[in-house]
């Protein structure tokens, strides 16, 4: 699986210090900065990943900023794409198995780095499947692709 990451200055730390540990868990990791000068604004790197993601480049997304709000806002900018703010390992497993979202954001001034790592292994861990459970998730993400549509 090809993971797209990326930060504001905010995030930079954590960002780094996911990348590797999502590395040695067996995932191929693209870095989409924000690089240590911090020049790139995060709306411009939300943008970039989710570009990707929609384009196949990616399979799915981690940001991070100092919230993790607006990463999300600005991922979900981008036609077709669900990101979904996560704090908790619940929210994390929610994200994926009942809105098979595409990008996770953290937070780094609320989420630490020991939880942003079982944050992560439970999002990457899971996988939205057309179940019992997920059938009802599904006719739920369908309204959501027509709402985008205008529909």
């Amino acid at each position: 699986m090809k993971i797209g990451i990326g930060s504001d200055i905010n995030g930079y730390e954590l960002k780094d210090m996911l990348k590797n540990y999502i590395e040695t868990q067996g995932f191929d990791v693209v870095d989409y900065g924000v690089k240590a000068d911090g020049k790139t604004d995060y709306p411009k790197i939300a943008e970039s990943v989710a570009n990707d993601i929609i384009n196949d480049k990616l399979d799915r997304g981690i940001l991070i900023c100092g919230t993790g709000i607006g990463m999300a806002i600005s991922a979900n900018k981008v036609k077709g794409i669900r990101a979904a703010q996560t704090h908790d390992v619940y929210s994390a497993e929610r994200a994926q198995l009942s809105n098979n979202a595409q990008i996770i954001t953290i937070g780094s001034l609320i989420v630490g780095p020991e939880l942003a790592k079982k944050i992560v292994d439970t999002y990457l861990n899971n996988t939205f499947t057309l179940d019992d459970r997920g059938k009802s998730s599904a006719k739920k993400i369908e309204q959501i692709i027509a709402m985008e549509s205008g529909e």
